[in-house]
């Protein structure tokens, strides 16, 4: 997929369809006058835009994803990654853990999704 970037506001509309997909757009458009004091044509316009960017498609005024969440923003990391640490995953933990301690929990959770994705590689 394509890389998609999504400013604050599109994130938390983005986020507002994922929570309550599917979605009519009628629907969107009362929680968005409540949430973001948006005009009608505000709403149709960014679900429009999230539709063009293939994230969500609106059909015949119903709203759902064409990814979920978790692959929206497991994309969103990998870009990140590749931008700011030139796609090195061991840079980026570098960076991170630099300032952050990781407990024991955390430790363990991480070690697990490496052998996990150790043994998916090997099958």
């Amino acid at each position: 997929m394509a890389e998609i970037q999504l400013g604050v506001i599109e994130s938390r509309f983005a986020d507002m369809i994922w929570e309550r997909e599917p979605i009519t757009s009628h629907e969107l458009v009362k929680l968005t006058a409540e949430e973001f004091q948006w005009a009608r044509t505000t709403t149709h316009n960014v679900i429009r835009k999230l539709c063009d960017k293939g994230i969500f498609v609106n059909n015949k005024g119903t709203v759902t994803s064409r990814i979920s969440r978790e692959q929206f923003y497991a994309l969103q990391s990998e870009q990140f990654v590749e931008e700011s640490f030139h796609g090195s995953l061991p840079a980026f933990i570098a960076a991170f853990t630099k300032n952050n301690r990781l407990s024991p929990q955390e430790v363990a959770e991480i070690r697990k999704m490496i052998d996990d994705a150790q043994d998916a590689s090997h099958v």
